[in-house]
């Protein structure tokens, strides 16, 4: 008969055979399916080929020792932990344990009490061990193409991702234009519990006041000229979904307290109606403006500004982002010789040399339509620098190896962090995360650099 699929499953090795019979009867009566064994290879074996949720092993068996079983398990299904048992309890033995990867540890004789909770306690941890990793296969299946990348601000960016979508609050994306923050937005979504729920988009830069109230909160027949019939509002239309607010930074100052009592009260007030309509969406919103100077300018509330960015995801530009340049591009390429029917198949290496000179102030949305561009107009089978367009084309590259200057180390390291520091503005926070150091120790490369430079910065 086969198990039920939620019942937990425990491989249990001695060469004893009366403990085995013990062990087996024992962790049966509290609800497990065990297989006993006397071999601790077929045990090994047992686990690493089945559903096993535990493994069970003495120390001192005459084939393979359980510290053996213990590495071999470590090397193969780490995944499955194993619990230990010893007629010769110590400090010392139980130390080799847990280095050869033992979970847990205990003497014989056997408490069976202290067994079924080691293998309770085993078993959670093996079932949340492949949760984990079956959500980060699946977490990494939905991350859109814009999003992946092997660079340290990408690693950052989704991680910071994964950990927003489980908190329902809002959410403030910044970034250059084309850096891809609606497509943030829409992986916060598919992430988060609300996956399956609208996703509803709207430019708060596109629409004048009136309008851009109507639009967002809705209103009652008849409370303008041409409202001949009510409307929900976005808010409203986005159910239990998300509603993003793309360049926010844009919207007028006189309907900022209308938002951020929207926000407040989970509950928007239509154009001409007399009671509010409670909402259930979660709010996520983007700008390329800095927020903070905007309400130092006084162009923006402070208080909405904090209840937008209860968490803040900074996108960071494509110059930033190293080899996705070229991961982002082949992928581009791909997909535009597909839809147009092309051979093309690749990047010459000129083109790829050409591709991380330039600075793609238009980020990710430049590259992309520089890449599709190329696609349309090459007479060639892999692009070539004539494919690209000419401020692409025409950015200074690094001298080929072997005809370049060569430069002190210390020279290598001040041009790149002067270049890191100008493209992130003198974030400090920002550059330590793209050089890859901690930040104690990118502000003593910056007092070094600065004693030698007064216009590093």
């Amino acid at each position: 008969m086969n198990p039920e699929p939620s019942q937990p499953t425990v491989v249990v090795v001695d060469d004893d055979p009366g403990l085995v019979a013990l062990l087996v009867e024992a962790l049966g009566d509290a609800g497990y399916r065990v297989e006993g064994h006397a071999d601790p290879l077929a045990a090994i074996e047992a686990a690493v080929t089945g559903d096993v949720d535990t493994l069970i092993t003495d120390v001192r068996m005459r084939d393979l020792d359980g510290l053996e079983v213990c590495r071999s398990m470590a090397q193969r299904r780490a995944d499955v932990p194993v619990i230990v048992l010893t007629a010769f309890g110590s400090l010392d033995t139980a130390v080799r344990a847990m280095r050869a990867g033992a979970f847990d540890f205990l003497s014989k004789p056997i408490d069976l009490d202290a067994l079924e909770l080691a293998v309770a306690r085993a078993v959670e941890h093996h079932r949340l061990t492949c949760e984990v990793t079956r959500l980060r296969q699946a977490v990494d299946e939905q991350l859109p193409d814009g999003l992946v990348g092997e660079s340290l601000p990408m690693q950052h960016l989704n991680e910071r991702l994964r950990r927003a979508a489980r908190a329902d609050v809002p959410v403030l994306l910044t970034g250059e234009t084309g850096t891809g923050k609606e497509l943030a937005a829409r992986t916060l979504l598919g992430l988060s519990e609300r996956a399956q729920a609208p996703f509803v988009a709207v430019n708060c830069a596109a629409l004048p006041e009136p309008l851009l109230e109507s639009e967002l909160f809705g209103h009652v027949r008849g409370a303008f000229t041409d409202a001949r019939t009510a409307r929900a509002g976005l808010f409203v239309e986005a159910g239990e979904g998300v509603i993003f607010l793309d360049e926010v930074g844009e919207m007028p100052l006189g309907l900022q307290p209308k938002l951020l009592r929207a926000l407040q009260e989970r509950a928007v007030r239509p154009v001409g109606a007399d009671r509010p309509v409670p909402i259930k969406c979660r709010v996520i919103s983007a700008t390329n403006r800095d927020l903070k100077a905007e309400v130092s300018a006084g162009r923006f509330r402070s208080d909405l500004y904090y209840r937008l960015a209860v968490i803040r995801l900074d996108l960071p530009p494509l110059r930033l982002r190293g080899p996705d340049i070229l991961t982002l591009a082949q992928h581009f390429l791909r997909r535009s010789a597909t839809r147009l029917g092309r051979s093309t198949k690749g990047l010459s290496r000129p083109v790829a040399a050409a591709l991380l000179a330039y600075d793609w102030p238009g980020n990710v949305r430049e590259l992309e339509n520089c890449i599709e561009q190329g696609v349309a107009m090459t007479e060639h089978d892999h692009l070539v620098l004539d494919d690209l367009p000419e401020e692409v084309r025409g950015a200074p590259q690094v001298a080929p190896e072997g005809e370049a200057e060569l430069l002190p180390l210390e020279a290598v390291e001040r041009a790149h962090i002067r270049r890191v520091m100008a493209a992130v503005s003198g974030n400090k926070s920002m550059a330590a995360q793209v050089l890859g150091v901690d930040r104690s120790t990118l502000y003593r490369k910056l007092e070094k650099l600065a004693d030698g430079d007064d216009d590093l910065f």
